[in-house]
């Protein structure tokens, strides 16, 4: 079983912390969703994590040894930080031999990995032709050449187009289900809620949240349920005396917070008030990272005076 362990990780810039002082486990088996506003840590730590910078103090290491000390380390940890990592002049099928080749990965592999990210029919063209999509597809074929426990990746959703998020999904979801451990930067909330199961937030270089996505929502976001009825005043008092404060809405709807749709199904299914429309008000990932970051964002848009 190979992790990632973040132990009292601290990198410092001159007199800016970047990352202060993390904790946090990366498991086998599922998808860690790594999230946090820009300027957040988030990069730092995973250069941290592959050797390309070096921490202050603490460690960051993967199935207990540094990065640096593994051999072959495409075969360890297959990692995406940069799609404009390949060299513009070299094609997609020859970047993805020079690192077969240094780390002694079967030729074979570069077919593979081609044919499974989609891009196959145009590895003989350079890179540097590549649109967005394309350049991500060829990193996330690197990272996945030495069939590797870990995988990291840092936006990998960046530049592709809607069957490309439907494919990346897909591919998260079973290189967790096959075992690996997979950390995923990302900054788009709907689509981690697609694929992670468990969540890793920063904020300011500090560790905010390490739990499971399904806890970190309901801990943050109040259940509501939205009514209608064509007797609002028997509604309101009906709610009032179980507890509940309605708040109506312009379009004639109403917003119970803090409560289920079986409990107001049944508190008004039995005081006799006609029910239009009972639904649950989704709790969304991006509502509660929103909630819990609202004051760690580093770079905050000032909203326009009318």
């Amino acid at each position: 079983m190979t992790s990632i362990d973040v132990r009292n990780l601290t990198r410092e810039y001159g007199t800016r912390r970047a990352v202060d002082d993390l904790t946090f486990t990366v498991c086998p088996g599922r998808v860690t969703g790594f999230l946090g506003p820009n300027g957040a840590g988030k990069s730092t730590t995973m250069r941290l994590v592959l050797g390309l910078d070096r921490p202050t103090s603490g460690t960051a290491t993967v199935g207990g040894r540094p990065y640096t000390a593994l051999a072959e380390p495409l075969r360890h940890v297959g990692a995406l930080l940069d799609a404009e990592a390949a060299h513009g002049s070299r094609t997609a099928r020859d970047h993805l031999r020079v690192l077969a080749a240094s780390n002694r990965l079967p030729a074979r592999r570069v077919g593979e990995v081609l044919e499974q990210t989609g891009i196959a029919p145009v590895a003989r063209r350079r890179v540097r032709t590549y649109s967005l999509g394309m350049r991500q597809r060829l990193g996330i074929a690197a990272a996945l050449l030495g069939d590797p426990e870990v995988v990291m990746l840092d936006e990998p959703s960046n530049g592709l187009d809607p069957e490309g998020i439907i494919w990346i999904r897909e591919l998260l979801r079973r290189l967790a289900a096959e075992g690996r451990t997979v950390l995923v930067s990302s900054h788009l909330m709907n689509e981690t809620a697609s694929f992670a199961d468990h969540l890793v937030v920063l904020g300011r270089g500090r560790l905010l949240a390490d739990l499971p996505m399904r806890e970190f929502i309901d801990a943050r976001v109040q259940p509501r349920v939205r009514v209608r009825t064509s007797d609002p005043t028997g509604l309101k008092a009906v709610l009032a005396r179980h507890g509940h404060a309605a708040v109506e809405h312009a379009d004639g709807s109403w917003d119970v917070p803090d409560a289920r749709v079986d409990d107001i199904g049944r508190v008004l299914s039995g005081a006799g008030v006609p029910i239009l429309e009972l639904a649950s008000e989704e709790r969304t990932l991006e509502q509660a990272y929103l909630d819990l970051t609202s004051a760690e964002s580093e770079f905050t848009a000032q909203p326009r005076e009318a």
